[in-house]
């Protein structure tokens, strides 16, 4: 894999963004009505929205195929109701995939199906899609309570369908050269980076400082290729996704 090495920061301001009566969503990557043909992947993610749905509102049923979906809550609670019967509430701490396959029709809201839910409160999450290693599989879904492991600090894996983490791996998703690790950092705090031809890291929460690139504030995005080992350092209480990826889309 003939990649360059390097780091391209992408500022929060920097991302499409789609806000509605309901809805305010940013994209890092080309989404919807919103098209680059020079911003559509990293690696092999495709999609990474940072969601804010208002109480008693989201997205009605909807369809998804051949795309394997993770959903991570940083605050309140979101309803999941799929067409294979599948029915949950994702919270902090809970890590969540749904696998589209041949195809899946889903809901994702904030109301008041679950008492975890808000009729109040605003819920925010990021969701990414990772491209599946093969089209057409069976449809699926996963959700796992992780709190406990974030608690210890770290890098956790939270989704991977990389053979290397099969044995830690909180949930497991349909691609074997990618990774998703979380960390809760305090001031101060600091962990380092895997390396990897591509890695993405997003702050959706706080503030960190990267190796090699400085200051990365909420909302804030650093594509990473052919490199790794940067420790990050949170400037005040933040969170972290890294997507760990050893393979792209094809051009």
């Amino acid at each position: 894999m003939d990649v360059r090495p390097g780091i391209d920061v992408r500022r929060a301001g920097e991302r499409f963004a789609t806000k509605i009566s309901w809805l305010d969503s940013k994209h890092s990557f080309s989404f919807g009505h919103h098209h680059d043909p020079g911003n559509t992947h990293h690696g092999v993610l495709l999609v990474n929205n940072d969601d804010v749905v208002k109480p008693g509102t989201g997205f009605e049923t909807h369809p998804h195929r051949d795309m394997e979906i993770v959903t991570w809550v940083l605050r309140g609670a979101l309803v999941h109701q799929d067409s294979e019967g599948h029915n949950g509430v994702i919270y902090p701490g809970l890590a969540q995939r749904m696998s589209a396959g041949t195809g899946i029709l889903h809901s994702e809201k904030n109301d008041r199906l679950s008492a975890d839910a808000s009729a109040t409160e605003p819920v925010h999450f990021v969701q990414m899609w990772v491209v599946p290693d093969e089209a057409g599989i069976a449809p699926g879904y996963e959700q796992l309570e992780i709190e406990d492991e974030l608690l210890r600090g770290g890098l956790v894996t939270v989704a991977s369908g990389m053979p290397r983490h099969e044995e830690r791996s909180a949930i497991r998703i349909k691609n074997k050269y990618a990774a998703l690790h979380v960390a809760r950092l305090q001031a101060g705090q600091s962990v380092e980076l895997p390396e990897a031809p591509f890695l993405h890291l997003f702050v959706p929460r706080g503030g960190v400082t990267l190796e090699g690139a400085g200051d990365l504030t909420e909302g804030d995005a650093a594509r990473l290729t052919a490199t790794g080992g940067q420790r990050v350092t949170a400037t005040e209480a933040a969170e972290v996704l890294v997507w760990e990826m050893h393979a792209t889309v094809a051009a």
